[in-house]
Parts: C-alpha cells; sequence; structure tokens
C-alpha cells in the first residue's frame, strides 16, 4: 500500500514510534527513524527502518536530519512526530528548565520536524502528518500541568495546518492514546510510587484506571490507527483528535 513512499518517525526507536515504523514498513514505505541514542536505533534498524540521529530538542538537528534523510530517500510524504517525553510535576514544584524541556521535546520537536518535512512533502502528490499526542491534549491530566499543555499545544497545532492546506493532498491528524504498555508506563510507575509513597501495583493501577477499558493500550493498537489514516479512504480525515483509550475521554 505504501511501496515508494518515505515516511520519518520521530523517537522511532522503541515502544510506540518504533510500532509505528514496523507498521509502515510492512505495507512498504521506507522509514526513517530518529532519536538521540544511535545504538538503539542500529537495534531497530532493519531492511526498510533506517536509523538516523537526530535531537527534537535541537533545531539545527532537526534541519540537518531531515535534510539528510530526504536526500538519502526522496520527500518525506508521512510524518510521524512521535518523540515526547511524559513526566509530572506539580505547578509548584514546576521551575522553568523543566517546562522548557516538556515543551521543547512535545511541542518545539513537533513544530520544527514538520515545519522541515513539509518542505519535501508539499511538491508530492499525496502526504500525511500523524502527530502522537495523548488524552492529555483532550482532557487536563491531574499533576502533570507542563506534559498536559504541550499536548494541548500540538493538537492546536495540527488543527490549525488542517485548515492552511485544505483542499490539498495533504492531511493532518493527532492521535491520542491513552496509557500504553511502554518503557515510559515503567518509569512513571516507579516515579508515582516514590512521589505518592505507594506500591508500585497501586502506582499501575492509577494509571491502568485512567483508560476506559481498565487495561493498558497496545503499541499496535496505535499503529493500526496510523496504518489506516495513511490508507485509501483517508482522504477525508483531516483536523481530526482520534481517541485509543477503550471508551470515550
Amino acid at each position: 500500500m505504501l511501496e515508494g513512499k518515505h515516511a520519518i518517525v520521530t523517537g522511532g526507536g522503541t515502544g510506540i514510534g518504533l510500532a509505528i515504523a514496523r507498521s509502515l514498513a510492512d505495507q512498504g514505505a521506507e522509514v526513517t527513524i530518529t532519536g538521540r541514542r544511535r545504538e538503539v536505533l542500529e537495534e531497530a534498524a532493519g531492511d526498510t527502518l533506517h536509523p538516523l540521529v537526530m535531537d527534537v530538542t535541537d533545531e539545527a538537528s532537526v534541519c540537518d536530519g531531515i535534510a539528510q534523510a530526504v536526500e538519502a530517500r526522496g520527500p518525506i510524504q508521512i510524518c510521524v512526530p512521535n518523540a515526547g517525553v511524559a513526566e509530572g510535576r506539580a505547578l509548584h514544584k514546576t521551575d522553568t528548565e523543566f517546562w522548557r524541556w516538556v515543551m521543547a521535546t512535545n511541542l518545539d520537536g513537533a513544530f520544527w520536524t514538520i515545519r522541515e518535512s513539509l518542505s519535501s512533502m508539499r511538491n508530492a502528490d499525496w502526504g500525511r502528518v500523524i502527530a502522537v499526542s495523548s488524552i492529555a491534549g483532550i482532557r487536563g491530566l491531574k499533576g502533570a500541568s507542563a506534559y498536559t499543555a504541550s499536548k494541548h499545544g500540538l493538537i492546536g497545532l495540527i488543527r490549525s495546518l488542517s485548515e492552511d492546506y485544505l483542499g490539498k493532498p495533504i492531511t493532518f491528524n493527532a492521535l491520542c492514546p491513552g496509557y500504553t504498555d511502554t518503557d515510559i508506563i515503567s518509569r512513571n510507575v516507579s516515579s508515582i510510587s516514590d512521589r505518592a509513597g505507594i506500591s508500585q501495583e497501586d502506582a499501575l493501577n492509577m494509571m491502568v484506571h485512567v483508560n476506559r477499558h481498565r487495561r493498558l493500550i497496545e503499541p499496535e493498537e496505535v499503529s493500526a490507527a496510523v496504518t489506516w489514516l495513511c490508507g485509501p479512504g483517508s482522504q477525508s480525515i483531516n483536523g481530526q483528535t482520534i481517541e485509543i483509550m477503550g471508551g470515550q475521554c
């Protein structure tokens, strides 16, 4: 279905990003996977998964990296800004350094990735921009004001771009998964357990119970949505937030 198309997935070496990259590759796309850790990317790489060391918090790194990817594999037609950090902190404990780190990763990085990808995508006859936001992009997440603000901002960016390119063969959508079974969950379990003084089992249950069907989302459930948005008949799905959390948000 996607043979001959070039996709880029930031944070593509692990978790949701890797599941998305593999799904796109299974459909025939050449996929550039980016991240900061070369060894992780090289472990994930394959015949159609191409590693690229790139730091989304650094504008020059994003510009140079995407230029290299375009030179190697042609115009980007599928852009998946997925790289992000998910860490909560009470507002009175949120200093400017923490706030900027979250915004630089979750929002600035997505902005630069989309902007640079569109430079080549605009000259193609088909394109998809699919940002990985979060349920926190739709509703406030307790104890995570910086994270919530960054994910709301990402959805705003996607909605605005969908209006800018209305009627053109490029669509912009955001995926909003609930708590997903990745390494981030493992790290957050320990963090919540330490901060709240509860067991790791109770910390995990706090996250699981946010998802309406009371289980963690599998990364492949998110990647399936990406495949759908890149498939035939998806051209009228534009400017949407697609909730993946087992029920209404």
